[in-house]
C-alpha cells in the first residue's frame, strides 16, 4: 500500500515562486535523468500499475515542485500518461523503446549466432523471458531447405520448448510453479509435458546439466537444445533447433560445448555493453 497525503493534489500545478517552501536547487542533467528513472521504476513496481502524484512524491522522497517538473517532462515525452482518474501510469513511448531494445539485442548477437550456424548447419535463436512469455529476439537461420524459422518478436509459452526450460531453470521452483499456474500447460503435440510436477523435474534436470531439450514437444518432427546465458541481468538463453532427423543425439553432443562457449561470450558482451 502506497501512502497518500491528503493535502497533496493529484494533478499538475504550476510551481509558484512565492511558495512558502524554498525553491529547490536546479538539478544537473545527470541528476534529473536519475530522478526521472526513479519515477518510472516506482510506477513499474506499483501493484496496480498506477499512482497518484502524492504517491510518487512520497515514494521518491523528492520535493513536490521537483516531482511536478519530472512528471510534466515524462508526460510530454510520452513516457508517462495521465488516466481519467488523474492517476499516472507508464506511457506508450516505453513500448517503442522496448521494441527497439529487442531489435538491438538481435543485432548484437548476430555474429555469434551466424558462427554457430556455419559450424553446425542448424537454426540458432536467442530468447528472453519477458513476464510469463519466451520472446525470440535474435536468430540466424539454417541454410537447409527444410529448416526451423521463428519470427523475431514472437511470444510463446515456455512449457513446450527447450529454451523455455533453460530460462525457467534460472528461477526458483516456487516461481516456476506460479508461472505455470498463470499460463496453463496446453498440449502442442502428444509429447508436450502438461503436468507441473513432470515439467519441474525437467527444469531441475536442466539446472543440473546446464542445458535443456525439446523432444518434439512444440512441433512434431522438431528437436531443440538450449543453454542459459550465465550471470546476465536479463534472463536470456541460446538455442539450436532443427528436424529430428538431423538434430540427433550425436549432433547435440557435439554442439553443446560450443553453445556454452557462445553463451559465455554473449553474456560477457552483454554485461560489458
Amino acid at each position: 500500500m502506497f501512502p497518500h497525503r491528503e493535502n497533496a493534489p493529484d494533478r499538475l500545478l504550476p510551481v509558484s515562486p512565492d511558495s512558502e517552501s524554498p525553491a529547490p536547487k536546479r538539478a544537473t542533467g545527470v541528476q534529473s535523468v536519475g530522478k526521472a528513472i526513479d519515477v518510472l521504476e516506482i510506477l513499474t513496481t506499483s501493484p496496480t500499475g498506477e499512482l497518484s502524484l502524492s504517491d510518487i512524491t512520497a515514494e521518491t522522497g523528492q520535493p513536490m515542485p521537483t516531482v511536478h517538473r519530472l512528471v510534466r517532462t515524462l508526460l510530454d515525452r510520452g513516457f508517462m500518461r495521465q488516466l481519467p482518474n488523474r492517476r499516472y501510469a507508464l506511457g506508450t513511448e516505453l513500448i517503442v523503446l522496448g521494441q527497439a531494445a529487442r531489435s538491438s539485442f538481435g543485432s548484437w548477437s548476430t555474429p555469434v549466432l551466424h558462427e554457430l550456424v556455419g559450424e553446425f548447419g542448424e537454426t540458432v535463436n536467442l530468447a528472453v523471458l519477458d513476464g510469463d512469455d519466451v520472446v525470440y529476439i535474435g536468430q540466424s537461420p539454417s541454410p537447409h531447405a527444410v529448416r526451423m524459422f521463428t519470427e523475431i518478436g514472437r511470444r510463446i509459452k515456455p512449457h513446450a520448448t527447450g529454451v523455455g526450460k533453460a530460462l525457467l531453470g534460472r528461477l526458483p521452483d516456487d516461481q516456476v510453479l506460479a508461472l505455470l499456474r498463470r499460463t496453463g500447460m496446453p498440449a502442442r503435440t502428444p509429447h508436450t509435458i502438461t503436468t507441473p510436477k513432470a515439467f519441474l523435474d525437467k527444469v531441475r534436470e536442466a539446472r543440473k546439466q546446464g542445458h535443456a531439450l525439446d523432444n518434439e514437444e512444440m512441433e512434431l518432427g522438431v528437436r531443440c537444445v538450449a543453454v542459459p546465458l550465465p550471470e546476465t541481468r536479463l534472463n536470456l538463453a541460446l538455442s539450436m533447433s532443427g528436424p529430428a532427423t538431423r538434430m540427433t543425439d550425436a549432433l547435440i553432443g557435439r554442439a553443446l560445448p560450443r553453445l556454452h562457449e557462445a553463451a559465455d561470450q554473449l553474456a560477457a558482451d552483454f554485461s560489458a555493453g
